[in-house]
């Protein structure tokens, strides 16, 4: 009877737990605290946080090579219920369709009827390529390049470059990632603030044309031709995203733009969210035959630098694209633009434009910049994907 006992206490996971598994849980904790409390990217930081808690318990059946002692095969090479939603990510088919429903709910009129907010979009990518060269410091090339994606703010993204250039450092990347898209509130602000005055917050801009139909979807179909024979790369992101808006503009694929705004996008956003948060677990994984790592362990050392990099990295983006809106205004002074919405040109669409319309409101209530903003707000989608396809190829 003691012998049953005690072999079956043997089969528990209580006799596998490590102080990696219990200060991982503690994390998963603050992202649920975060994402509940805070409400900071619910829709993701709970699958997410869900996800590393699954990893960072000594499952059986749910992902192999991260059963026992933490030695095995890859992610997607077992036959773990998670080894086949990480495919989603190991493949690139999960950011893509992403992108489907952001260009499916996204109005691309503002920067069609002021093609100019394509500079700040520009401008914001800045962070991306001046955080590149200081990552390189401490990392290698494509590590660096999924690293730098982090300071357009943009989590799809990031997750695509890393799962070329850095799949071992999806889970780090990601978190980082998602965690200050849901911080635009509170990182970008301050940064506004010192880098204009009170009468440039004032501005107001001129109303924008109203943008036909037909120009709306030949915008579209030129987008995406132009960049992906650019940028071949590129043409997963640029060309899903592209697919997105021109259903939702064409006007005639009402059940397909309604798939990809609601059920599409919620339903990878789900699988997408736990397959990254599967990939945090606390130690490192290595191949047992090659002795690589496979998956590194989120508790180690280079996190801190990443999550330090990327938040300077979104900074540098942020003051980027306020100061190419003043430099901007030195040749425009008969139309000139808020700097107020410079800082939109980050890919957290539409979260970075709201910022954008909630700064200006407190110098003046009466001034709508929200749809000002979305110009720079869509160009950076645009332009982040962009940088991303360059890595992809160059790297």
């Amino acid at each position: 009877m003691l012998d049953s006992l005690f072999n079956y206490l043997q089969s528990t996971g209580f006799t596998s737990i490590t102080w990696h598994m219990v200060v991982m849980w503690c994390i998963c904790g603050i992202l649920f605290y975060l994402a509940v409390y805070k409400k900071f990217e619910p829709l993701l930081l709970v699958p997410i946080a869900f996800g590393a808690l699954i990893a960072n318990l000594p499952t059986l059946g749910v992902v192999s090579g991260y059963e026992a002692d933490g030695q095995g095969l890859a992610l997607g090479e077992g036959q773990g219920l998670f080894d086949y939603l990480y495919l989603g990510i190991k493949h690139e088919f999960f950011p893509p369709l992403i992108f489907l429903g952001v260009g499916a709910l996204t109005d691309f009129g503002p920067l069609i009827a002021n093609p100019r907010m394509l500079l700040l979009g520009a401008a914001a990518n800045v962070g991306v390529l001046l955080t590149f060269l200081a990552a390189c410091i401490w990392f290698t090339t494509g590590e660096s390049a999924s690293i730098a994606i982090i300071g357009g703010a943009d989590g799809p993204t990031s997750i695509f470059t890393a799962s070329k250039l850095a799949p071992h450092l999806i889970g780090p990347i990601a978190v980082a990632a998602y965690t200050y898209m849901a911080l635009v509130p509170v990182l970008q602000p301050p940064i506004m603030r010192a880098l204009t005055n009170d009468r440039e917050r004032r501005i107001r801009m001129q109303s924008l044309r109203q943008v036909g139909r037909l120009e709306r979807m030949i915008f579209a179909v030129s987008v995406a031709m132009v960049v992906i024979l650019l940028v071949p790369a590129a043409a997963p992101l640029v060309g899903m995203l592209m697919l997105g808006n021109f259903m939702r503009e064409s006007q005639v694929v009402e059940r397909l733009l309604k798939a990809s705004q609601n059920e599409l996008i919620n339903l990878v956003t789900i699988f997408l969210g736990v397959a990254v948060g599967i990939t945090m677990r606390g130690q490192s994984t290595y191949h047992p035959e090659t002795g690589e790592m496979v998956i590194q362990g989120f508790l180690d050392p280079s996190t801190l630098k990443i999550i330090g990099i990327g938040v300077v990295a979104f900074g540098i983006s942020t003051a980027a694209g306020v100061l190419m809106a003043k430099t901007m205004n030195l040749f425009m002074r008969k139309n000139p633009i808020n700097p107020l919405i410079g800082s939109a040109g980050v890919s957290a669409v539409p979260m970075a434009a709201r910022v954008s319309q909630t700064e200006g409101v407190k110098y003046d209530p009466s001034n709508f910049l929200l749809m000002h903003a979305m110009g720079p707000n869509v160009a950076g989608v645009i332009g982040t994907a962009v940088v991303a396809g360059y890595f992809l190829s160059s790297l």
